[in-house]
């Protein structure tokens, strides 16, 4: 598949080819193609070539991804085929890529398969903030089935309850006047007590 620029000023003369091929996969039980190479010419003379990675689809699909380059800061899709190539000098980036070479109709691309991971930091953050909601809700069910019941394991039982004993006739006798800022309160003498439960 060759991409020709045309009459566009200094571009005139180049032609970006893409080498696709097709495979069957029996795990899949369907053809898949890939882009094996891209070849980049000028003047009808390669001047760098890039092996393709882990660009395919199906062969009823189409192939999308936001950004094809050979540059890392974009995963670098695309590599030198060769140290000694001249593709060391050359950059390729394509934004918003899309391509299909197979089983294409009516001139549209077919359903695109995305080169965007099933597990980007996104969906990471989200499975790892799942887990730590269902952990909680774990342990508060854990908590809630260890409940004890009130009615089943306490038993009502009051403590006994002192008060002093009384004499009617020798109250005077069992008190003393105690002065404390003004308010005349008594003490009693007599450390006997009597126990009345309830």
């Amino acid at each position: 598949l060759s991409l020709k620029f045309g009459d566009i000023g200094n571009l005139k003369g180049l032609v970006i080819r893409f080498l696709l091929t097709t495979s069957y996969y029996q795990l899949s039980v369907q053809n898949w193609f890939s882009l094996h190479r891209l070849q980049l010419l000028y003047n009808h003379s390669v001047q760098a070539t890039f092996n393709a990675t882990r660009i395919h689809a199906p062969a009823t699909y189409s192939y999308h991804c936001d950004h094809v380059s050979s540059l890392q800061r974009y995963d670098a899709l695309l590599i030198p085929s060769s140290a000694n190539d001249l593709s060391q000098l050359w950059e390729v980036t394509f934004i918003d890529f899309q391509i299909q070479g197979f089983n294409i109709q009516e001139g549209h691309f077919a359903y695109a398969k995305d080169c965007a991971s099933f597990f980007s930091p996104a969906i990471l953050m989200g499975l790892v903030m799942s887990l730590i909601l269902l952990l909680v809700l774990a342990y508060a069910l854990h908590m809630l089935i260890h409940l004890k019941s009130l009615d089943r394991h306490y038993e009502c039982k009051a403590s006994p309850a002192y008060f002093a004993e009384m004499k009617d006739n020798d109250m005077g006798d069992e008190k003393e006047p105690l002065r404390n800022s003004g308010n005349e309160s008594y003490e009693l003498r007599n450390k006997q007590f009597g126990k009345i439960y309830i």
